[in-house]
């Protein structure tokens, strides 16, 4: 199947040539009939991944700030990789779909094969939408019309916002679609309406609707002529629908108002607010979040829990259906918004009428005209069985920001035999084949499990899928490498010992890469011949994460003591060279809203050593993140952020340019473990240590649960 997508560095269009996705949990599997180009939002986009280097940072200003930060913290060669790579990764475009859906993951309820539906998915023929934002389409709304009803929940969402009463007079300030959308919903609801746009066009053809419109020109000043209209008493509210980034539109609108008037902002625009424009007349303003309630709520979107009914009425996948009802009773006219229409497979080109003024509405067609044209649904593959492997082949399961910055190049640079790369939607997978030249893109894991010229799987999927993936992979008779953490639970942890001791002679190992890292071995080496036990504190700046990212679910990334601070554990074992033989754990208090994210641990050894891992969130990004220093027999090793080691009293000392933790060292030895080379010595890892490196960080976390 064909997927569109936008290269970030120079904003080349490509048709992408992507695995069909299969539907998880939740989800449904829709087969694409038209999607929209929605001229506003798409030319922003398009526009920024067209831009320089230059133009880029000056339209994100922000992101410059974090770029000195983390040069000072992290050097000037890792800043340009991890820049590149985030301009080296394309994005989806689209988000207004209509199509069939061929098939529903498990837990889904109220859709089934055959219905037609639109969704937020992107442009592809097919997709994957969550259930929350996706809505059945009544059978008098036809498909072109449908592909508006998404484009219109954004408007209706700030309608609600604005909470018209019937006969009172809004401002609609923007008449591109969004706001041409807008002005018809608040005609439905009772409203006089006026807008304006600098396009005489679209003042002309929002006055088709109903609106008192006029064009913006240099001779004609908007507060003045929208005072007149409104008899000098102004007007109950604005919906600021516009683009631009001057500062003068909402002191305008703030100026049209009649005292206690609402402002809501749907579109961009400049945010240089004036206390002046609001405190006299005790003026609201509001921005609205797209489509409405549950927007951006991972509970919502990717968990599929609705909020109830009686208090959260408007929701957004609510508002989808209620934009298709409003389509069927005719109050929701979409054919004069369509200026252009093209088949898919010349959208590249399609995208070429977002520089046109006049484009406002352009329709893709995928050429599906009802349920008889559907495409089979991709059949699951039977369950593997362990097979003899033929070939030194590795199959990488996960294609994110990670895999794609760190694993793949490492593995790429250590001359891997990379077979293919699997993700569960597809598109990350197929992106990531194409720019590491992998010759196949796939959605399908057990196909992946009984090919015979695959050897190993390197995992690096969400934290929740390791553990499983791991014994599958491992049943299938593959050497294993998966990221940290091992998993998420000792129950998963003892499944995982017992089917390792089965599996003999296959490698596990788990991706601990800071004990590769040059320094990191330079300093075990000054530590190896100490006559006592040894003290060593590692110290993680770790920086915060929002309460609602994955990394904090116990359920999906299993909180970051154990997702994250197990990385220090093990650098703190690996030094001491000892097993770990009780952990102490203590969490800072408040705790962040309940969050896992600062915690001291303390490590007791056999030997009598002592180790101290200090992992915190709440410390300055200018900071450098990581720091380790070790105390034994009177003298002192400090390792500085993985760039610089100082030995006192101790021969041990090295500098690097670039920032090294250790990547490529590790991928290098698991791929001569694979091609049946020699590889370093206590290389890999027994399970063991790794054991009792995940047990420790397991118990730690339980110990600050209180479990």
């Amino acid at each position: 199947m064909k997927q569109l997508v936008q290269d970030l560095r120079n904003g080349e269009l490509i048709l992408l040539e992507t695995p069909p996705p299969r539907p998880g949990r939740g989800q449904v599997l829709i087969r694409t009939r038209r999607s929209l180009i929605s001229a506003g939002t798409e030319r922003m986009l398009t526009s920024f991944a067209k831009a320089g280097y230059l133009e880029k940072v000056r339209q994100q200003p922000e992101r410059l700030r974090q770029v000195f930060e983390k040069i000072r913290s992290d050097g000037l060669l890792a800043t340009i990789e991890s820049v590149r790579a985030r301009l080296e990764q394309p994005i989806e475009l689209g988000y207004c779909n209509v199509g069939e859906v061929l098939a529903v993951g498990e837990g889904i309820t109220g859709f089934s094969a055959g219905d037609r539906v639109v969704s937020n998915s992107p442009h592809a023929e097919m997709a994957l939408a969550p259930k929350n934002l996706c809505a059945r389409i009544p059978d008098e709304v036809s498909d072109d019309q449908a592909a508006f009803a998404v484009v219109a929940a954004i408007g209706l969402q700030g309608v609600r916002l604005i909470a018209p009463g019937i006969g009172e007079t809004v401002v609609v300030a923007g008449l591109g679609l969004i706001g041409l959308l807008s002005v018809q919903i608040l005609r439905a609801a009772g409203c006089r309406v006026i807008g304006f746009d600098p396009d005489g066009d679209r003042a002309a053809l929002a006055r088709t609707f109903g609106v008192e419109s006029f064009a913006v020109t240099a001779d004609v000043d908007p507060v003045t002529r929208v005072q007149a209209m409104s008899g000098g008493a102004g007007v109950d509210a604005v919906l600021i629908t516009a683009s631009t980034s001057e500062d003068a539109l909402i002191s305008q609108c703030a100026a049209m108002c009649r005292r206690r008037g609402r402002l809501v902002l749907t579109g961009v625009v400049g945010l240089n607010l004036q206390r002046a424009d609001f405190y006299e007349k005790e003026l609201s303003f509001q921005v609205s979040c797209s489509y409405g309630p549950g927007r951006y709520d991972p509970d919502y979107e990717e968990r599929g829990i609705d909020y109830p009914r009686d208090f959260a009425r408007w929701t957004a996948g609510r508002n989808f259906e209620a934009a298709l009802e409003l389509m069927r009773d005719g109050k929701l006219v979409t054919d004069r918004l369509v200026t252009h229409r093209a088949p898919f497979t010349a959208a590249p080109k399609a995208y070429a009428r977002l520089e046109e003024r006049e484009s406002i509405g352009i329709l893709l067609d995928y050429g599906i005209g009802s349920s008889a044209d559907s495409v089979r649904v991709p059949a699951a593959a039977p369950a593997a069985s362990a097979g003899r492997t033929t070939g030194h082949g590795i199959a990488v399961i996960g294609a994110g920001a990670f895999t794609q910055a760190r694993i793949l190049p490492a593995l790429r640079k250590a001359g891997a035999d990379l077979r293919v790369i699997a993700s569960a939607q597809g598109t990350s997978a197929a992106i990531a084949a194409r720019r590491f030249g992998i010759p196949e893109a796939s959605t399908d894991v057990e196909a992946i499990l009984r090919n015979p010229a695959v050897a190993a799987l390197v995992i690096a999927t969400r934290h929740d899928q390791h553990a499983p993936l791991v014994l599958r992979a491992l049943a299938a008779g593959k050497q294993v490498f998966v990221e940290k953490p091992l998993c998420l639970t000792e129950a998963e942890l003892d499944a995982i010992g017992a089917a390792h001791r089965q599996a003999g002679s296959l490698a596990l190992v788990v991706g601990f890469n800071r004990r590769h890292a040059t320094l990191a071995v330079r300093m075990r080496e000054a530590m190896a011949q100490r006559a006592g036990p040894a003290f060593v504190v590692y110290h993680c700046n770790a920086g915060s994460l929002p309460a609602s990212h994955w990394a904090h679910d116990p359920l999906v990334g299993g909180g970051r003591i154990i997702g994250e601070a197990c990385h220090f554990v093990d650098f703190v074992q690996y030094l001491v060279g000892s097993r770990i033989v009780s952990v102490q754990a203590t969490g800072m208090r408040p705790a962040g809203a309940g969050l896992e994210d600062s915690a001291a641990i303390t490590l007791s050894f056999e030997d009598g050593s002592v180790g101290q891992v200090n992992y915190y969130a709440g410390g300055n990004r200018a900071v450098p993140k990581e720091r380790c220093e070790a105390a034994f027999d009177g003298k002192s090793l400090l390792l500085d952020n993985f760039r610089r080691l100082t030995g006192y009293g101790v021969a041990a000392a090295g500098r690097s340019l670039r920032q090294d933790k250790g990547h490529d060292a590790q991928f290098a030895a698991f791929s001569a473990l694979v091609a049946g080379k020699a590889v370093p010595a206590g290389f890999p890892v027994s399970y063991e240590a790794v054991e009792d490196v995940m047990r420790a960080s397991l118990r730690a976390a339980g110990l600050l649960r209180g479990s």
